[in-house]
Order: structure tokens, then sequence, then C-alpha cells
């Protein structure tokens, strides 16, 4: 209570993150102690007042990252918005999924895609399906969940119909910070606003920066010797460039003789799986995301078709198979007849899923290689034999966990 009798709120978490502990524990209960009777305003011993004065260690620290700059921080957060799963992905792998407590875009389908691929990692899963969110949500809704941080693109938001910058900056004023990266998926422009201070990154460099966010360097940098590790056997062991096979990876369009194509050999995190496997893109030519019929489809006549989102129930890799092989313009197609149509899993991968999709496509592509990839048709992603593994699987699930010594 305070001297004019009004009562004092108690502090939130909120408070401790933006004031510090020093405001918390010198101001407010300084105020609540003056109106107690004799003995606790008495005179405080030497010792006493040792212990009150004592200015507690300054444990802030800041981490700085384009288009969100520094953003300072008090202790790692614990309620956590975010929209696409690369970052959700990042805090899964750095021990904090716990964290995430929100996502815009398709909290379902990325739980069913992610648990399909951590589902091979004794004691990792996420709990997305349930998460609050919509897309394009109004700025009430950031209200009321009232994150701790917004792990998320601020430049990326304002493509969204009913955000503005302006809002974005609102939302960080009253909620809480933005700190995220989305347009280094594939180097694409950001809004103009945005424009002159943004910076790309690799995957691993975002994942590095929210690593430190929630205090995990060690598990980054753990996971980090794995991913050198994946890539280094791989660089190995790849054939010469005249000797790879051609490939394609794809989306069919529905009730159309055409599909979306996707780069494979591109700048950004989109390609963070395919292009250390360097394998000729039959579509490089043509811009990624667009589409292409099947005439041009049978003319390039890849050796692998990759079936990006082949895992999900709607663009199931077996539709592809089924579709290609009953078309008479589509059936002689060379990945058709050797049974090379493959899934892929999620564009918007995190570590997790980058270090799964690096093993799964350097067998895709290189079955003579890297061992044979298993022909998909349902379920969890493959059980592969322990010495066909690019990647020890316990190793990894330690590093998550927080139990490896390295972590």
């Amino acid at each position: 209570m305070a001297r004019d009798g009004t009562r004092l709120e108690k502090p939130t978490r909120r408070d401790y993150i933006t004031y510090g502990g020093a405001v918390v524990g010198g101001g407010l209960l300084a105020g609540c102690t003056a109106d107690g009777d004799s003995e606790a305003t008495s005179t405080p011993t030497e010792e006493e007042t040792t212990t009150e004065t004592e200015t507690p260690a300054d444990t802030s620290y800041s981490v700085t990252m384009s288009p969100a700059t520094e953003v300072a921080f008090e202790q790692p957060p614990e309620n956590v918005l975010t929209i696409l799963p690369h970052h959700a992905d990042m805090a899964v792998a750095a021990g904090h999924g716990n964290a995430i407590s929100s996502m815009l875009y398709n909290p379902e389908y990325n739980d069913t895609i992610w648990n399909k691929f951590l589902t091979r990692l004794p004691g990792v899963s996420v709990d997305w399906a349930d998460l609050e969110g919509t897309w394009n949500p109004s700025k009430e809704l950031l209200y009321e969940l009232e994150s701790d941080l917004h792990l998320a693109d601020p430049a990326y938001m304002t493509t969204m119909q009913a955000w503005s910058t302006d809002d974005v900056e609102e939302i960080r004023e009253n909620v809480a910070p933005w700190f995220g990266n989305t347009f280094s998926n594939a180097h694409k422009e950001p809004p103009s606003e945005w424009a002159d201070w943004y910076e790309y990154y690799t995957l691993w460099e975002i994942f590095e920066k929210v690593a430190r966010v929630f205090r995990a360097e060690a598990r980054y940098e753990a996971l980090a010797d794995v991913r050198a590790e994946v890539l280094a056997s791989i660089e190995a062991n790849l054939p010469p460039e005249d000797e790879r096979p051609t490939a394609a990876m794809v989306i069919l369009v529905d009730s159309e003789d055409s599909m979306y194509v996707y780069a494979l050999n591109g700048p950004g995190f989109l390609t963070a799986h395919t292009r250390p496997l360097g394998a000729t893109d039959v579509f490089a030519d043509v811009r990624t995301e667009s589409t292409v019929d099947f005439e041009a489809l049978i003319e390039a006549d890849p050796d692998v078709i990759l079936c990006l989102a082949g895992m999900s129930e709607f663009r199931h890799v077996t539709k592809t198979r089924d579709r290609l092989a009953d078309d008479s313009t589509t059936q002689s197609l060379s990945a058709v007849q050797n049974g090379r149509i493959h899934t892929q899993g999620g564009r918007n991968q995190g570590p997790l899923m980058n270090l799964f999709q690096l093993e799964m496509t350097a067998k895709q592509l290189y079955p003579d290689v890297f061992g044979e990839w298993p022909t998909y048709t349902d379920g969890s992603y493959p059980e592969i034999p322990a010495d066909e593994q690019l990647f020890d699987r316990q190793r990894v699930a330690d590093i998550v966990n927080g139990e490896s010594r390295s972590a």
C-alpha cells in the first residue's frame, strides 16, 4: 500500500522485462514497507542495510538482426508469437519450443508436417495444432495475446492487408518487440519502406541470432557442428557435375495439365537443402513459383521429380505419382518409369527440418552414393538404417533437450 492510500499493482513479468529487477525490487517493495508497524520501520542493522541497497547484477543483453535492428532483453522470452514455421523450428532447436504460444500461418498444418520429421528425434516434438492465431490478424488480437516477443519479420507483417508500418510500430511500442527475418527465404524484395536497411541472411545465420535471444548459444554451436558434418559428407561424395541427375521441384495444379515450379539452386533458405546437392534444375530459367504445362515437363524430362508439400494430404506425393503415371502424355517420363517421384517436407524450414531434408534429398538424388530413399507412401519420415543416416538422431535430440555436454 502506498503512502497516499492507493493500492500498488503487483509488478508483472512485462514490468520486469522492461525495467529490470532493480526497479521492481527496490522501488515498489520499498513503498510497501514504509507504512508498516514500528518494528517494520525501525532502523535497519548494517547487515540489513547492505542487503536492501545491494544492486542486482545486470543480466540484460541485446541481439541485432535486420530489419528489427537491435532488441534488448532481460531474460529469454516465454510467450512468443510467430508467423511462419522457420522461426518456430528455431525456437524448438534452441530448447524453447514451449515459448511458441501463437502462430499466424496454418499451425495445424505445420504441426502435422513437423511432427512427421521430429518423431525420429527421441523426446522432441511440437504442439502447434491448437495455437491461437490467424493470417492477417487484427491489432486487437496481438494486444490480447500480450506476447513477450513477436518472433516474426516486421517487414513481412506489412504484406498483410490489414497491417501498415505504423501498425507494426504501435505493437512494438505497446506490446513487445519484433525479431525475425523472412525475405531471406529467396532474397525477395521487401516492401519499399523497409528496403534501405534490409539484409539477407542464411538460415543458420538467422538461427544463430534466434538462439542468442533464448540464451541457447551452446545448442546453436552443437547443431551447427552436426550440419557442418552433414555438408562435409555431401561435398566429399558428390559426383562430378556432368554425372549428376536432372531434377524439378513441382506442385501439380488441380484440374489442369500444368504445375508450379520451384527453384532448386536459387538463393535463400528455401533451397538450403537442395542447393548444396548441386543437381541440374531443368527449370532453372523459369521464375520460381510460376507455372509450366505438361508439355514443358515432357520436353525437360527430369530424372527426378521432387513434390513440394508431398507429405500433406492435399498435395500428397502419391497423387502426383498416380496422376503422371495415368496420363498418356506423361507416363513415359523418366522419373515415372524409374520410380523417382519423391516427397519433400517444408520450404520454410528451420535448422531441424533442414538436417532431415538435407539427408532425404541427398538420398533421393544420389541413392548410389548416400543410400536408397524408401518409397514414401504415408506416415512419418521413414526409418533409415543407422549406418545410412547422415546424422545421428540421438545426438541431435540430446542437443535440443539440453542433455548433450556440448549444449
